[in-house]
């Protein structure tokens, strides 16, 4: 994570989107709509920006996204396999090129066995899914916030890859 702030790395990845003519889709969970906030207060983030999911609940990850009820049920909704199937989900479900997730405990208690700061972002695109795994320190809004930062920074290091890879 390079540190910038949400906004501007939100600008940043619309602008790639766009160069482009890509278009993104977001599943949320502990982040609640931060990064669909994030993005959307780009001037012009419709250009690329389809929507996004909130899918707080887990029974919603599973009927909304897709994401597989028996990983659900064995390893609960903080995992990196459920990042992923959440960006892959997001991606088909809304049309779009691209897919990003989060998912995580923000906080003020553990949940499924992991501590609060436990955070997995993903992207899903043409070239397939990439997921990290953070731990990260502070109050329920300070983890909110790193995990908004460090999923747009996922998705502009994804796409900056991508491009890489296409010239």
């Amino acid at each position: 994570m390079r540190g910038r702030a949400g906004s501007d790395v939100a600008a940043e990845a619309l602008q790639l989107l766009a160069a482009d003519r890509a278009s993104l889709a977001v599943a949320e969970s502990l982040t609640g709509g931060l990064v669909a906030a994030a993005l959307t207060s780009v001037p012009g983030a419709s250009r690329t920006f389809r929507g996004s999911v909130t899918a707080y609940a887990t029974e919603l990850k599973r009927e909304v996204l897709g994401v597989n009820a028996a990983l659900l049920d064995a390893r609960g909704a903080v995992d990196p396999l459920v990042a992923e199937e959440m960006a892959q989900g997001v991606r088909v479900r809304l049309g779009a090129m691209w897919g990003l997730a989060t998912t995580g405990v923000a906080g003020p208690e553990p949940q499924d066995g992991n501590p609060v700061g436990t955070v997995f972002t993903a992207v899903a695109g043409p070239r397939g899914t990439k997921v990290t795994s953070l731990h990260l320190d502070g109050d329920r809004a300070a983890i909110r916030e790193a995990t908004v930062a460090a999923a747009l920074e996922l998705l502009v290091d994804a796409l900056q890859e991508a491009r890489k890879h296409s010239s």
